[in-house]
Protein backbone atom coordinates (compact mmCIF):
# COMPACT_ATOMS: atom_id res chain seq x y z
CA UNK A 1 0.00 0.00 0.00
CA UNK A 2 2.80 2.81 0.59
CA UNK A 3 4.54 1.82 -2.42
CA UNK A 4 1.22 2.55 -4.05
CA UNK A 5 0.54 5.34 -2.43
CA UNK A 6 3.93 7.00 -2.82
CA UNK A 7 3.31 6.73 -6.86
CA UNK A 8 0.01 8.75 -6.58
CA UNK A 9 1.41 12.50 -7.15
CA UNK A 10 3.61 11.45 -9.92
CA UNK A 11 0.80 9.55 -11.90
CA UNK A 12 -1.55 12.31 -11.96
CA UNK A 13 1.35 14.41 -13.07
CA UNK A 14 2.22 11.80 -15.60
CA UNK A 15 -1.53 12.36 -16.76
CA UNK A 16 -0.82 16.43 -16.64
CA UNK A 17 1.54 15.62 -19.54
CA UNK A 18 -0.36 13.09 -21.47
CA UNK A 19 -2.91 16.26 -21.54
CA UNK A 20 -0.41 18.31 -23.02
CA UNK A 21 0.85 15.56 -25.63
CA UNK A 22 -2.76 15.03 -26.72
CA UNK A 23 -3.58 19.15 -26.57
CA UNK A 24 -0.86 19.56 -29.25
CA UNK A 25 -1.87 16.35 -31.17
CA UNK A 26 -5.65 18.32 -31.15
CA UNK A 27 -4.05 22.03 -32.38
CA UNK A 28 -1.96 20.24 -35.10
CA UNK A 29 -5.38 18.78 -36.25
CA UNK A 30 -7.08 22.24 -35.79
CA UNK A 31 -9.07 21.09 -32.87
CA UNK A 32 -8.23 24.15 -30.44
CA UNK A 33 -11.58 23.80 -28.56
CA UNK A 34 -10.44 20.48 -26.95
CA UNK A 35 -6.63 21.69 -26.81
CA UNK A 36 -7.72 24.49 -24.75
CA UNK A 37 -10.23 21.69 -22.20
CA UNK A 38 -7.28 19.54 -22.31
CA UNK A 39 -5.14 22.13 -20.88
CA UNK A 40 -7.73 23.02 -18.07
CA UNK A 41 -7.66 18.80 -17.17
CA UNK A 42 -3.64 19.53 -17.01
CA UNK A 43 -4.18 22.09 -14.97
CA UNK A 44 -6.35 20.19 -12.60
CA UNK A 45 -4.20 17.77 -12.39
CA UNK A 46 -1.23 19.56 -11.64
CA UNK A 47 -2.78 21.36 -8.42
CA UNK A 48 -3.80 18.15 -7.60
CA UNK A 49 -0.82 16.42 -8.13
CA UNK A 50 0.94 18.77 -5.62
CA UNK A 51 -1.73 19.00 -3.20
CA UNK A 52 -1.93 14.82 -3.07
CA UNK A 53 1.72 14.34 -2.23
CA UNK A 54 1.73 17.48 0.39
CA UNK A 55 -1.91 15.00 2.20
CA UNK A 56 0.27 11.88 1.75
CA UNK A 57 3.86 13.32 2.53
CA UNK A 58 5.33 11.21 -0.16
CA UNK A 59 7.25 14.59 -1.84
CA UNK A 60 9.97 13.69 -3.90
CA UNK A 61 13.22 14.93 -6.05
CA UNK A 62 11.97 12.99 -9.23
CA UNK A 63 8.22 14.54 -8.63
CA UNK A 64 9.84 18.07 -8.25
CA UNK A 65 11.58 17.31 -11.82
CA UNK A 66 8.77 15.68 -13.66
CA UNK A 67 6.17 18.31 -12.35
CA UNK A 68 8.24 20.70 -14.23
CA UNK A 69 8.52 18.65 -17.52
CA UNK A 70 5.08 17.79 -17.63
CA UNK A 71 4.37 21.41 -17.41
CA UNK A 72 6.74 22.55 -20.14
CA UNK A 73 4.62 20.62 -22.40
CA UNK A 74 1.06 21.51 -20.86
CA UNK A 75 1.46 25.18 -19.93
CA UNK A 76 4.61 26.01 -22.22
CA UNK A 77 4.59 24.06 -25.49
CA UNK A 78 0.87 23.75 -25.76
CA UNK A 79 0.32 27.16 -25.30
CA UNK A 80 3.10 28.39 -28.20
CA UNK A 81 1.20 25.88 -30.23
CA UNK A 82 -2.21 27.68 -29.80
CA UNK A 83 -0.85 31.08 -30.24
CA UNK A 84 1.01 30.24 -33.06
CA UNK A 85 -2.24 28.93 -34.61
CA UNK A 86 -4.73 31.54 -33.59
CA UNK A 87 -1.95 34.39 -34.99
CA UNK A 88 -1.64 32.40 -38.48
CA UNK A 89 -5.64 32.62 -38.46
CA UNK A 90 -5.71 35.61 -37.49
CA UNK A 91 -4.05 37.60 -40.71
CA UNK A 92 -6.16 35.69 -43.28
CA UNK A 93 -3.12 33.79 -44.94
CA UNK A 94 -1.03 37.37 -45.19
CA UNK A 95 0.94 37.12 -42.14
CA UNK A 96 3.78 39.67 -42.66
CA UNK A 97 7.77 38.97 -42.59
CA UNK A 98 9.63 40.67 -40.64
CA UNK A 99 13.69 41.18 -40.48
CA UNK A 100 15.19 38.21 -42.82
CA UNK A 101 12.35 36.91 -43.84
CA UNK A 102 11.42 35.94 -40.22
CA UNK A 103 7.62 34.46 -40.06
CA UNK A 104 6.36 36.92 -37.44
CA UNK A 105 3.75 34.08 -35.97
CA UNK A 106 6.97 31.96 -35.16
CA UNK A 107 6.98 34.94 -32.50
CA UNK A 108 4.58 32.93 -30.67
CA UNK A 109 6.97 30.16 -29.29
CA UNK A 110 8.81 32.48 -27.88
CA UNK A 111 5.93 31.49 -25.07
CA UNK A 112 7.38 27.80 -25.16
CA UNK A 113 10.96 28.96 -25.13
CA UNK A 114 10.44 31.71 -21.80
CA UNK A 115 8.33 28.88 -20.10
CA UNK A 116 11.11 26.73 -20.34
CA UNK A 117 13.53 29.81 -18.34
CA UNK A 118 10.49 30.27 -15.74
CA UNK A 119 10.28 26.36 -15.11
CA UNK A 120 14.14 26.18 -14.58
CA UNK A 121 14.46 29.02 -12.38
CA UNK A 122 11.81 28.02 -10.19
CA UNK A 123 13.33 24.88 -9.68
CA UNK A 124 16.13 26.43 -8.22
CA UNK A 125 15.34 29.71 -6.98
CA UNK A 126 14.46 29.34 -3.16
CA UNK A 127 12.87 32.92 -2.98
CA UNK A 128 9.88 31.20 -4.66
CA UNK A 129 8.57 28.96 -1.52
CA UNK A 130 5.72 30.98 -0.51
CA UNK A 131 5.17 33.50 -3.75
CA UNK A 132 6.04 33.46 -7.12
CA UNK A 133 8.85 35.52 -9.24
CA UNK A 134 7.49 35.85 -12.76
CA UNK A 135 4.09 35.00 -14.10
CA UNK A 136 3.41 31.28 -13.25
CA UNK A 137 3.17 29.32 -16.81
CA UNK A 138 -0.03 28.01 -15.73
CA UNK A 139 -1.19 31.63 -15.56
CA UNK A 140 -0.22 32.20 -19.54
CA UNK A 141 -1.92 28.96 -20.16
CA UNK A 142 -5.42 29.57 -18.31
CA UNK A 143 -5.38 32.78 -21.07
CA UNK A 144 -3.85 31.00 -24.42
CA UNK A 145 -7.01 28.25 -23.34
CA UNK A 146 -9.62 31.13 -22.92
CA UNK A 147 -8.80 32.55 -26.20
CA UNK A 148 -10.01 29.87 -28.71
CA UNK A 149 -12.94 29.65 -26.01
CA UNK A 150 -14.10 33.20 -26.18
CA UNK A 151 -13.89 33.11 -30.15
CA UNK A 152 -16.37 30.21 -30.24
CA UNK A 153 -18.41 30.80 -27.34
CA UNK A 154 -18.62 34.87 -27.10
CA UNK A 155 -17.45 35.84 -30.75
CA UNK A 156 -18.39 39.42 -29.67
CA UNK A 157 -15.35 39.45 -28.28
CA UNK A 158 -13.66 38.03 -30.63
CA UNK A 159 -12.13 40.52 -32.87
CA UNK A 160 -10.66 42.42 -29.39
CA UNK A 161 -9.19 39.35 -28.34
CA UNK A 162 -8.28 36.88 -31.45
CA UNK A 163 -6.34 40.32 -33.32
CA UNK A 164 -3.19 39.80 -35.21
CA UNK A 165 -1.44 43.05 -33.53
CA UNK A 166 -2.97 41.79 -29.85
CA UNK A 167 -1.66 38.44 -30.09
CA UNK A 168 1.69 39.32 -30.83
CA UNK A 169 2.03 42.00 -28.38
CA UNK A 170 0.80 39.79 -25.60
CA UNK A 171 3.06 37.04 -26.91
CA UNK A 172 6.09 39.54 -26.52
CA UNK A 173 5.00 41.01 -22.92
CA UNK A 174 4.17 37.38 -21.36
CA UNK A 175 7.42 35.81 -22.24
CA UNK A 176 8.49 38.92 -20.57
CA UNK A 177 6.52 38.82 -17.89
CA UNK A 178 7.52 35.00 -17.31
CA UNK A 179 11.07 35.54 -16.20
CA UNK A 180 10.50 39.03 -14.83
CA UNK A 181 11.83 39.88 -11.40
CA UNK A 182 8.21 40.28 -10.25
CA UNK A 183 7.03 39.18 -7.32
CA UNK A 184 3.57 37.61 -7.25
CA UNK A 185 1.41 36.42 -4.68
CA UNK A 186 0.59 32.67 -4.31
CA UNK A 187 -2.55 31.40 -3.59
CA UNK A 188 -1.76 29.86 -0.63
CA UNK A 189 -2.99 30.00 3.07
CA UNK A 190 -1.01 29.50 6.10
CA UNK A 191 -4.08 30.55 7.83
CA UNK A 192 -7.61 32.01 7.10
CA UNK A 193 -7.51 35.22 8.53
CA UNK A 194 -8.94 38.50 6.46
CA UNK A 195 -5.71 40.73 7.57
CA UNK A 196 -3.12 38.35 6.05
CA UNK A 197 -4.56 37.10 3.49
CA UNK A 198 -6.76 40.61 2.51
CA UNK A 199 -5.36 40.49 -0.73
CA UNK A 200 -5.99 36.67 -1.80
CA UNK A 201 -9.66 36.82 -0.76
CA UNK A 202 -10.30 39.97 -2.46
CA UNK A 203 -8.72 38.48 -5.62
CA UNK A 204 -10.76 35.54 -5.39
CA UNK A 205 -13.56 37.18 -4.79
CA UNK A 206 -13.24 39.62 -8.02
CA UNK A 207 -12.81 36.52 -9.70
CA UNK A 208 -15.65 34.85 -9.34
CA UNK A 209 -18.03 37.63 -9.89
CA UNK A 210 -15.98 38.25 -13.30
CA UNK A 211 -16.66 34.65 -14.68
CA UNK A 212 -20.14 34.73 -13.40
CA UNK A 213 -20.57 38.41 -15.41
CA UNK A 214 -17.69 37.60 -18.59
CA UNK A 215 -17.49 33.69 -18.43
CA UNK A 216 -14.23 33.19 -20.69
CA UNK A 217 -13.33 37.08 -21.26
CA UNK A 218 -13.14 37.05 -17.81
CA UNK A 219 -9.88 34.88 -17.70
CA UNK A 220 -7.36 37.22 -19.26
CA UNK A 221 -8.93 40.23 -16.91
CA UNK A 222 -8.15 37.50 -14.20
CA UNK A 223 -4.61 37.26 -14.77
CA UNK A 224 -4.36 41.05 -15.69
CA UNK A 225 -5.81 41.62 -12.23
CA UNK A 226 -3.79 38.81 -10.78
CA UNK A 227 -0.65 41.05 -11.65
CA UNK A 228 -1.80 44.30 -10.88
CA UNK A 229 -2.94 43.62 -7.44
CA UNK A 230 0.86 41.72 -6.81
CA UNK A 231 1.87 44.83 -7.62
CA UNK A 232 -0.13 46.70 -5.25
CA UNK A 233 0.46 44.48 -2.18
CA UNK A 234 4.48 45.05 -3.44
CA UNK A 235 4.09 48.69 -2.93
CA UNK A 236 2.56 48.60 0.44
CA UNK A 237 5.07 46.37 1.83
CA UNK A 238 7.67 48.36 0.87
CA UNK A 239 6.02 51.38 2.19
CA UNK A 240 5.45 49.68 5.86
CA UNK A 241 8.48 48.38 5.69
Amino acid sequence: MIEIKKHIPNTLTCANLLCGCFGILNVFDGNLEIASYLMCIALVCDWFDGFVARLLHVTSPIGKELDSLADMVSFGALPAFIMLHLIEGSCDGFCTTGLFGFHKPYIALSLAVFSALRLARFNVDTRQSDSFIGVPTPANGLVVAALPLIAIYQPEYKSIFINYNVLIIYSIVMSYLLVAELPLFALKFKDFGWKSNQIKYIFLILSILLIILLKFVAVPIIILMYIVLSIIQNMVQKKES
